[in-house]
């Protein structure tokens, strides 16, 4: 995997912090929030989307930027003084594919510059602890980087038993005084660790209701992620690498991206003893895996003689289904596909854009339309998920032509007529973009 952050692309200060952190991987690091400076402010603010959600103060990155160094000045005097107060979370609430909805929490905008500010110095302190076996919300790396890692363990051919799992509401169940613990075993910075404290001590705005929860980070805040991999670094990923595998008979391997997590096992005996001791592991920290989608399955290469083009068992893990399948030559090979509930909530998430669009000008639609499907093909567009791709790329010019149809002035639209504006307006081709397929 490529380096998490090439000194080019650090401030000096961040590099030195980089630097002990690495040659003191048992060390505590003193003096850290003075680099949350002025200048780190402002990356904070360059890195922030022009189009990202507004908060509860409603102010918007260029309404901040017209007076961007009065305003960056006046933020840090706070910091400095410790007058900085965060303001309540506005909550969101995203539908999901099972008819339910997940809470997303929407900071405002000057508290996003001092969360990014403050993840950018954690993670050049926490990117030398960090195992290989996350891959999660970290520089450089990617979902497709577990991906590869799993198609790797399972061609090896020790890969027997999978343990696929996921947690209930993570974000909301983390024990912040837990998590303040584990910040402390390597930040003796009270200062930084206050600051952290104001940020998970915050009140949540949903509609009208105030609450303050006692419980948990805000997902979808910038400071989430990175607060999400230290817990799970000290209760799942050390505590595998360094206490349980050590124990086991046969090979095994964890992927974890943030909350998600697979481990796959050469042994059974080796699979069910972790999956006994796991939810007692993930309780002691007030997490709990989810029933639905923590399972032990059978993954192990299907013998040659075995009839049939599929194996028995899938694994769904990254919006993924993995499974087995016998190729021309006759061997048994892992391949992936978009999960089914993915695939449908893309189609209908095209289709409903396309309804509440369909007045804006074609060109309009068409730049939207072009930026949602290259975005799809660059995460799904794995080898082996063409298929899939092509399903997407052929509902999406349906749904277009579909909903161009209805509208009031293009009522007589036929297909010969869409042909000619697909030819001025071509939507983008699936394409393969990452490989991941093994030589045969």
């Amino acid at each position: 995997m490529p380096a998490a952050k090439t000194t080019e692309t650090m401030s000096p200060g961040l590099l030195k912090v980089a630097e002990r952190a690495k040659r003191e991987p048992n060390g505590k690091i003193l003096a850290l929030a003075h680099l949350i400076d002025i200048a780190a402010l402002g990356r904070a603010y360059e890195r922030t989307r022009k189009n990202a959600a507004v908060g509860a103060d409603g102010v918007t990155k260029e309404k901040y930027g017209q007076k961007l160094g009065e305003n960056l000045q006046s933020l840090h005097d706070r910091l400095v003084s410790k007058q900085y107060r965060h303001q309540p979370i506005r909550r969101v609430h995203i539908p999901k594919e099972n008819g339910k909805t997940r809470p997303i929490g929407i900071s405002a905008f000057e508290d996003k510059l001092v969360q990014d500010a403050v993840r950018e110095v954690l993670e050049v302190v926490y990117e030398q602890d960090f195992l290989d076996c996350s891959t999660g919300f970290r520089p450089g790396r990617s979902a497709h980087d577990a991906v590869r890692v799993l198609k790797r363990a399972v061609d090896s051919g020790r890969v027997n038993w999978i343990l696929e799992a996921d947690y209930v509401s993570f974000f909301d169940s983390v024990d912040r005084k837990a998590l303040m613990e584990m910040l402390r075993t390597r930040i003796a910075d009270e200062s930084l660790l206050r600051l952290i404290g104001k940020c998970l001590q915050v009140g949540v705005l949903d509609g009208t209701e105030y609450s303050e929860p006692d419980v948990g980070t805000a997902q979808g805040s910038v400071l989430s992620p990175i607060l999400g991999n230290v817990y799970l670094h000290y209760v799942l990923d050390a505590w595998f690498e360094r206490e349980v595998k050590p124990r086991l008979r046969g090979q095994t391997t964890l992927i974890r991206y943030a909350d998600d997590f697979a481990i796959c096992f050469e042994r059974g005996d080796d699979a069910r003893r972790v999956m006994a001791v796991l939810s007692k592991r993930m309780g002691k920290y007030g997490l709990t895996l989810h029933p639905d989608k923590t399972r032990l399955l059978p993954f192990g290469r299907p013998p040659t003689t075995q009839q049939g083009g599929k194996g028995p068992a899938t694994l769904d893990f990254l919006g993924f289904t993995f499974y087995w399948k016998k190729t021309r030559w006759g061997k048994w090979w892992m391949q992936c596909k978009t999960r089914r509930a993915r695939l449908r909530r893309a189609i209908v998430s095209i289709g409903d854009w396309c309804r509440s669009h369909r007045h804006q000008p074609v060109k309009e639609q068409h730049a939207a339309l072009k930026r949602r499907l290259v975005g799809h093909f660059n995460y799904f567009g794995v080898s082996g998920n063409f298929r899939s791709l092509l399903v997407v790329a052929e509902e999406a010019k349906r749904a277009w032509y579909k909903w161009l149809q209805r509208r009031s002035e293009q009522r007589h639209l036929n297909w010969e007529r869409f042909s000619e504006i697909l030819k001025r307006f071509p939507l983008p081709r699936p394409r393969i973009t990452v490989q991941i397929r093994a030589t045969t």
